[in-house]
């Protein structure tokens, strides 16, 4: 912390600097402390539900998607969720297009001790206002499990969809 008799014992440019200095830091009002920035026209934000189009048996990835989904782009930022996407600045959607579940380690009796969930989510988020794509890729990840825990599974696709949601949130708003 610096104290103001500090600063009348630093020399006049010493002291100007150091005000301009902080003076910068206070207009950097579109960078948030999570490190996202966005763009200073977008106010609102539409997240559609996710669309699964895989084939997966794990039910509700869609909603799970979604909320992550939210939670980065309205609670990590200044971004105000919009429910009407025509009346938004932004809209992000979502769409899991391959959900895949396949051994990686096998016993000897020829029975799966290790098992890898991997997801792929095709993400496209548009600016409204300059009618412009801001994100539009493709994201995938996996996790293993062991397959002799039921619920481990269900377990391996939520982590996948966090590494996802973080991936996203990451390429959005990190490329200003």
């Amino acid at each position: 912390m610096i104290r103001t008799g500090m600063i009348r014992k630093l020399p006049v440019g010493a002291a100007v600097l150091l005000l301009l200095a902080a003076g910068s830091l206070s207009a950097c009002r579109y960078y948030s402390f999570t490190g996202a920035t966005i763009q200073e026209h977008l106010a609102t934000i539409s997240i559609p539900l996710v669309n699964d189009a895989s084939l997966s048996t794990v039910t509700g990835l869609e909603d799970e998607l979604t909320e992550l989904f939210v939670d980065r782009f309205v609670r990590q930022t200044r971004l105000s969720l919009e429910q009407d996407e025509f009346e938004a600045d932004s809209v992000l959607r979502g769409r899991i297009t391959r959900y895949e579940n396949v051994p990686t380690s096998v016993s000897g009796d020829e029975q799966a001790t290790r098992n890898r969930v991997t997801i792929t989510v095709q993400v496209t988020w548009q600016d409204l206002i300059e009618n412009t794509p801001l994100v539009e890729r493709t994201f995938s990840a996996f996790e293993e499990y062991d397959p002799a825990d039921p619920a481990s599974e269900e377990e391996a696709a939520r982590n996948a969809l966090i590494k996802i949601a973080d991936d996203v949130f990451t390429a959005a708003t990190s490329n200003w």
